[in-house]
């Protein structure tokens, strides 16, 4: 038996240049991922992000001396002001939808809730501080809405204008509006309001909510301590705001609200997303513009000859802003007016009404 180390035989020269040639090339390009594979990785990232998350716990509810006004955003309503602030209350019926998007999920979930899902899992993964009971929470806005003399008529929009609102977060001082074009409006317990109950109504004067922080009347405690399952939440919208001829509308209008003009806690945001989600009659627009002219995707609700569009960025699932327009030719225009518009810049929190933050 031969026992010596056993000799490798020489490589041919054509095998030799062809591998020196080779270590010559770029390494071969590796392929990106397909666009449904991207999208399913980016979800799976995100709801383990949001599972993370520790709860967010119920803020008790204490008695305020004065609380506060709660002003809803004037983007998206026909109003006209009569000696104070206006508070629209248009009860609507449900309508139609319109075109949607394409998702990854069963082809039985529609696809608003697919959109309005991974909307949720985006909210639920965002870092936001702790607002504390003596602060302000302040929201920046660009907004244009339509006005509508009392006796009906064409409606006419404003130019997009600058809204700022500093909201008390437990409700116990006053807060302040703030828009371009005219003088500041105190936000307290005594201020005037009189409520529209559709275009060209007479307006009805009365007093703003004593009674405690509300769906419609929130403070920032009140928001941060709402159930964050779905059910229990779209439960509550519905009780305090169910009233009307078309439940349906008036909670998707009052979730509507909360995402314009509060700041919300993580968890309850993606909640707010997913009630909406079960509301009947929710649609996806493929493409609409905010008051900035950020082009998204929207979620939105007809009724009554009008469409409400909650818009979001494409990428990053974040709340840009809302938008009104006409489905239907009436009294206030012609089908495709556009009632209202807003897009929120910021939205912080401060230690005084009348602050803006860096």
């Amino acid at each position: 038996m031969n026992l010596s180390p056993r000799r490798r035989s020489p490589r041919p020269s054509e095998e030799g240049e062809r591998l020196d040639l080779t270590g010559l090339l770029p390494p071969p390009p590796v392929p990106d991922l397909a666009p449904d594979r991207e999208l399913l990785l980016k979800e799976r990232l995100l709801r383990e992000a949001a599972l993370t998350e520790p709860s967010a716990g119920r803020t008790a509810r204490a008695a305020h001396p004065r609380r506060l006004v709660r002003v809803l955003a004037p983007a998206l309503a026909c109003a006209v002001a009569v000696g104070g602030i206006v508070v629209v209350n248009l009860q609507d019926t449900a309508g139609r939808g319109t075109a949607g998007v394409r998702g990854t999920a069963a082809p039985d979930v529609p696809e608003a809730a697919r959109l309005l899902d991974r909307i949720a899992l985006a909210a639920a993964a965002q870092e936001r501080p702790a607002v504390r009971a003596d602060q302000f929470v302040y929201v920046e806005s660009r907004v244009a809405y339509a006005g509508q003399n009392a006796a009906g008529g064409p409606v006419s929009l404003v130019p997009v204008h600058r809204r700022q609102v500093w909201l008390s977060a437990d409700g116990s001082r006053p807060g302040l509006l703030r828009e371009e074009g005219r003088p500041d409006s105190r936000l307290d317990a005594e201020a005037p309001v009189h409520t529209l109950d559709g275009p060209g109504a007479t307006p009805r004067p009365g007093t703003l909510h004593d009674d405690g922080p509300s769906i419609g009347d929130p403070t920032h405690a009140y928001v941060a301590s709402l159930p964050t399952d779905p059910d229990v939440l779209l439960e509550l919208i519905r009780k305090e705001t169910g009233e009307g001829r078309d439940p349906d509308q008036q909670a998707f209008t009052a979730i509507g609200g909360l995402l314009a003009e509060t700041w919300a806690p993580p968890r309850v945001s993606a909640a707010l997303y997913r009630a909406a989600a079960k509301i009947p009659g929710v649609t996806v627009v493929r493409a609409a513009r905010d008051a900035a002219g950020r082009e998204g995707v929207a979620v939105a609700r007809t009724a009554h000859g009008r469409q409400t569009q909650w818009i979001f960025d494409r990428n990053t699932y974040a709340f840009l802003g809302e938008r009104t327009v006409l489905i239907e030719s009436g009294d206030a225009g012609p089908a495709g007016t556009l009632l209202g518009t807003s897009a929120v810049l910021t939205k912080a929190a401060v230690d005084r009404a009348g602050e803006v933050p860096r």
